[in-house]
């Protein structure tokens, strides 16, 4: 006689029946309630896209069963499986699908991203393999508190062809992250089988990334549980760390409601059908005797379900007066402080003192980046602080993506990151985890998720650092709701607009001139912090308002001073945060001086200065007794020679011109629009 030692043997072993009936319950629970969004869908009630999980539940239950509230999961655009497996309710999720008010996330979500982080549910999400990286974060904040929780990413086989799922499990590879990256193998990406997509199974990926393997049935509902336990034991207790789990498995529907599913035949969607998890655990239970209680789940369930769908169609659809609600957390008051006038810091020392101060006082703080660890940052400002704060100050690849998708996984566990991007030219590398997922998060959760995160970066041009590495881009990150973005002009802003990032519960992306790193200025009071959003007169005047931020804000002043000598008196106003931006200042100033010039270093169209030019004749034009003026970079990459770089940025004469054609329009001749 032989003793069967399958690990579906084991479970079944090692499971009472209650369990194995509770099995069956979620799994039979995920599919009817994947069937009613299917006819919902159908009768035009459910909007937008939708990607059912039917045939894929044993995954979704087997990999959550040995999770705990504690314990995190990042999910797919195929979503809802998962979150109910996490124990999210199905009426506010049928809610939500409808884009009902009373929907999981208030119906800013929908489908795609149904998350509740108070539960560990960091979110479906609706671009492939962006649920990583936040992974990585959540992992990083369970390393950093020694608590014991574990973090599943689920994720499908196309997800596997992206940039993220390299950098994420790179990552938590070296960091060595209690992760289990849950693959959930059903053949094929979107409409392409996975044979036509790699040429290395997870296998070997595994092994070079140096990180755990284990495949699974993931049609056997058991044998996952099996896996899943041992694994998620073996990392609670150190015994491993992270791990890459192949399920293989299938889904019925097309990759979408309504995909006439033309790459795959009828056979083998019958073939795996035959292979039905939920048949082959109802099976065995009713072998046991047990199908009295199986019918009665399926009853019941069905009742539930059918209450609930009414439940959300009769729910309201949410107030038109809430259309903006949710895109910020309300903000902390600070107000603003005295300006210091004695000592001598450089701004660089200033930075360095904003996140000494940060990560003595909150130990959620970290600061995380390529090389700002042993190596102190390449400009040298988190030199000494990997040896104060030891585990706090932690080295990353070079994997802009996981970088900030670290931030905003651990953001949403409840940690305050500080994460660098060497280059502001590098976002262009990570804008999908900036400009989705941290920009978006609190929005699309209804206000359940907290993002205080703060990215840091910085960008220069007039050294010769080429086209790739002198680039402004601060208006397209303004462009984008839910980010803050703020760029100092002295030492004393530096720290004091770095620490209120830092305490605020947005994300707020600060943007450093590396050629001010070694101005000097006077040193502010520890205490020291500069409201957000707030813009600052640095010198006050009556003839004509001058507007910049950043370096230029210095050009602007000595400009000033010039003008003063020929009698003109120039108002300089620092925007400091260029979004939100602080119009009613410039507005204010406006109104005194009739005049407007803005002044920045990135080029001129769709720049800040448009937004602020186009602010100034909505808002402002009775006040208004010139065109306003903008003076700016060339319309095109920065040049690498020196003497054409510096005829491509905007020079002092340049904003003395500006000036006098504001002083005395001529509307006989005025400048021409290509003047730059």
């Amino acid at each position: 006689m032989t003793t069967e030692t399958s690990p579906a043997a084991t479970a079944r072993r090692t499971l009472t029946e209650d369990q194995q009936i509770e099995l069956y319950r979620r799994m039979q629970t995920i599919r009817q309630f994947e069937q009613r969004a299917s006819t919902l869908y159908r009768d035009s009630k459910i909007p937008g896209f939708l990607h059912l999980s039917i045939g894929q539940e044993a995954t979704a239950v087997g990999a959550c069963w040995p999770l705990s509230d504690s314990d995190v999961i990042t999910s797919t655009h195929r979503g809802h499986g998962h979150c109910i497996a996490k124990g999210l309710e199905v009426g506010p999720m049928f809610a939500e699908l409808m884009g009902k008010e009373t929907g999981t996330c208030k119906g800013r979500g929908g489908s795609m991203h149904i998350a509740d982080p108070r539960r560990g549910i960091f979110g479906a999400n609706g671009i492939v393999g962006a649920g990583l990286p936040i992974a990585v974060g959540a992992g990083t904040a369970a390393t950093l508190r020694r608590d014991g929780s574990v973090v599943v990413a689920f994720f499908g086989d196309g997800a596997v062809a992206q940039g993220v799922f390299h950098e994420s499990v790179n990552l938590a590879a070296v960091w060595d992250l209690p992760i289990i990256f849950f693959c959930e193998n059903n053949g094929y990406a979107e409409f392409s089988p996975a044979s036509d997509q790699h040429r290395a199974d997870l296998r070997a990926r595994a092994a070079g990334y140096g990180v755990g393997y284990a495949e699974v049935d993931g049609n056997n509902v058991l044998a996952v549980v099996d896996l899943q336990t041992r694994l998620v034991d073996d990392i609670r207790n150190g015994a491993c760390g992270p791990v890459i789990v192949d399920a293989s498995t299938y889904r019925w529907h097309g990759h979408y409601e309504g995909d006439p599913q033309k790459y795959r035949d009828a056979d083998e969607i019958a073939e795996w059908q035959r292979r039905d998890p939920i048949t082959l655990l109802g099976d065995q239970l009713r072998h046991r005797e047990l199908g009295i209680r199986v019918d009665t789940i399926d009853a019941e369930i069905a009742e539930s379900l059918d209450k609930a769908v009414v439940e959300a169609t009769n729910a309201p659809y949410p107030d038109p007066a809430t259309v903006l609600a949710d895109v910020y957390a309300p903000r902390p008051t600070i107000a603003e402080p005295l300006r210091p006038a004695v000592g001598q810091l450089k701004m660089m020392h200033a930075i360095t003192n904003a996140l000494t101060r940060e990560l003595e006082d909150d130990d959620r703080v970290f600061v995380a980046g390529i090389d700002v660890g042993a190596g102190g940052n390449v400009f040298g400002l988190t030199r000494g602080l990997a040896e104060r704060f030891p585990g706090r100050v932690r080295d990353t690849p070079i994997s802009e993506s996981a970088i900030i998708g670290t931030a905003v996984g651990a953001a949403m566990a409840g940690m305050k990151p500080v994460v660098e991007i060497m280059y502001l030219d590098f976002i262009g590398v990570c804008l999908d985890q900036i400009m989705n997922q941290a920009a978006k998060m609190r929005f699309m959760t209804g206000g359940n998720a907290s993002l205080p995160l703060v990215i840091r970066t910085q960008f220069a041009a007039g050294k010769s650092s080429g086209s790739q590495h002198s680039q402004s881009l601060e208006a397209l990150l303004a462009h984008i709701p839910g980010l803050t973005v703020v760029m100092p002009s002295t030492p004393a802003d530096a720290y004091g607009l770095l620490r209120s990032a830092i305490a605020d519960p947005n994300p707020v992306i600060v943007i450093e001139n590396r050629l001010l790193y070694g101005m000097k200025g006077p040193e502010p009071a520890t205490d020291h912090r500069v409201p957000l959003g707030r813009a600052i007169v640095r010198r006050p005047g009556s003839d004509v308002t001058l507007v910049s931020y950043s370096s230029y804000v210095h050009d602007c002043l000595a400009v000033a001073d010039r003008l003063a000598d020929r009698g003109v008196d120039a108002e300089v106003i620092d925007l400091r945060t260029v979004s939100p931006l602080d119009f009613e200042t410039v507005l204010t100033s406006l109104q005194k001086t009739n005049r407007l010039v803005v002044v920045h270093q990135a080029t001129r169209d769709f720049g800040v200065g448009a937004e602020i030019a186009a602010r100034a004749v909505s808002e402002g034009f009775w006040h208004l007794d010139a065109p306003v003026e903008r003076v700016a970079a060339m319309q095109s990459p920065a040049p690498y020679a020196p003497n054409l770089e510096q005829l491509w940025l905007p020079s002092h004469d340049e904003i003395e011109a500006a000036v006098e054609r504001a002083m005395n329009p001529d509307p006989l001749n005025p400048a021409p629009v290509a003047a730059r």
